[in-house]
C-alpha cells in the first residue's frame, strides 16, 4: 500500500509515535517518512490490516480523503522486513527552499492525454526518476536527465532547458509524488504550461488498456520487487546491495557480480573498507543461513542467491 500527501503538518514527533504504535499493533512494515510539507509510505501486509490503518490515518484530517494504492508482491517475497517511520526534513528531498506543492502543482493529466502529449512535438517530455530507473524502461521519446538523485534535477534544468524555447513541459515518476515537487518547482521558474502523469507510471499501467500501452520496459520500485512488468507483476531485476541498481540477468553473469559486495555498475566506485564492509555483512548472511535464521536487513538480492 502507497500513499502520499503534501500537506503542512505539525507536532511531528506526536503523530510519528502514534502512527508507528499503530502500524506496530496491526503487523505492518515497511517505511512511513513523516516532514512538515506532508507524509509519504510505503507498507506491507495483509489486506484486512492494511486497510484498518488506512481507516485510522484518514480519521485524521489533514488525512481525509488521501488516496490510496494497493497491489500484490510474488508469494513468498515479504517486500519488507521492518516498520520504519521517520521524521525528514522533506518527504521527497529537492533541496529547493519554497517550493510548495500543497499551494500549486503541474496540471495532473490521464493516460488518455498522457499518450497525447508523448506524440505532441511541441511538449518537451522530461523522466524525471534518476538514470538507474529510466535504464531499464521509460516513455518513448522522454528526456532522461542523467541524473542520479532527484535533487539533481534542479540545475540540469537550469543547463538545459530555458522555460523561452521549451514552454510546454510534461514530466513523470513512479507513483507521483516526485512530480508534484517537480511540477511545483518548474512553474515557480517561469514555465508556461506543465503537466504531470496523474498517479505516476504504476496508475499508468493500472488504467490503460493494453493496446494504448506507450510504456517499454519494466518500472523500478523501491521495494523488495526491484521492479514490475507493464501487468504490474513482479519484474525479472534483482538489485545490488552495494550501489541499489537494478540488475540485469547478464549483470548476474558478470565477474564482477559478487552478491551483497558489487556489481558491474559499481565495481570501481567502493573503496576498499567498504567493499571489506560489503563481505563483512555478506558473511553474517551465510552464518545466519547456516543457522536457520534470515539476517536482519537482508536484501532480496542476497535472499535469492
Amino acid at each position: 500500500m502507497t500513499f502520499y500527501r503534501f500537506v503542512r503538518l505539525d507536532g511531528l514527533e506526536a503523530l510519528r509515535d502514534e502512527l508507528e504504535s499503530a502500524a506496530m499493533d496491526l503487523g505492518i512494515k515497511g517505511t512511513i517518512l513523516l516532514a512538515e510539507e506532508g507524509i509519504n509510505a510505503t507498507l506491507a501486509g495483509e489486506r484486512a490490516p492494511l486497510e484498518a490503518f488506512r481507516d485510522q490515518l484518514t480519521a485524521r484530517p489533514p488525512f481525509a480523503g488521501m488516496r490510496f494504492r494497493f497491489s500484490a508482491a510474488a508469494p513468498g517475497n515479504p517486500v519488507f522486513h521492518r516498520l520504519k517511520v521517520r521524521i525528514k526534513p522533506e518527504i521527497v528531498r529537492l533541496d529547493q527552499p519554497g517550493v510548495d506543492p500543497a499551494r500549486r502543482t503541474g496540471e495532473h493529466v490521464d493516460p488518455a492525454r498522457w499518450n497525447a502529449l508523448l506524440e505532441d512535438p511541441d511538449v518537451l517530455v522530461i523522466d524525471t526518476r534518476n538514470g538507474y530507473e529510466i535504464e531499464i524502461g521509460t516513455f518513448p521519446g522522454a528526456v532522461d536527465p542523467g541524473t542520479r538523485s532527484f535533487r539533481e534535477l534542479p540545475d540540469w534544468v537550469r543547463a538545459n532547458v530555458d522555460p523561452a524555447e521549451h514552454p510546454r513541459i510534461a514530466m513523470f515518476c513512479t507513483g507521483g509524488i516526485r512530480c508534484e515537487k517537480a511540477s511545483s518547482w518548474f512553474l515557480d521558474q517561469g514555465f508556461e504550461a506543465v503537466y504531470q502523469l496523474d498517479g505516476g507510471i504504476i496508475s499508468y499501467l493500472e488504467q490503460v488498456a493494453p493496446g494504448d500501452n506507450r510504456w517499454q520496459g519494466e518500472c523500478f520500485v523501491f521495494d523488495q520487487r526491484v521492479s514490475v512488468d507493464a501487468d504490474l507483476a513482479e519484474g525479472s531485476y534483482e538489485q545490488c546491495f552495494a550501489c541499489r541498481r537494478p540488475l540485469s540477468a547478464d549483470d548476474l553473469d558478470s565477474p564482477d557480480y559478487r552478491v551483497g559486495v558489487s556489481c558491474p555498475h559499481c565495481i570501481d566506485e567502493h573503496t576498499p573498507e567498504q567493499l571489506a564492509a560489503f563481505r563483512e555483512r555478506r558473511r553474517q548472511v551465510e552464518l545466519a543461513e547456516r543457522r536457520g535464521r534470515r539476517h536482519v536487513g537482508a536484501s532480496i538480492e542476497e535472499q535469492r542467491s
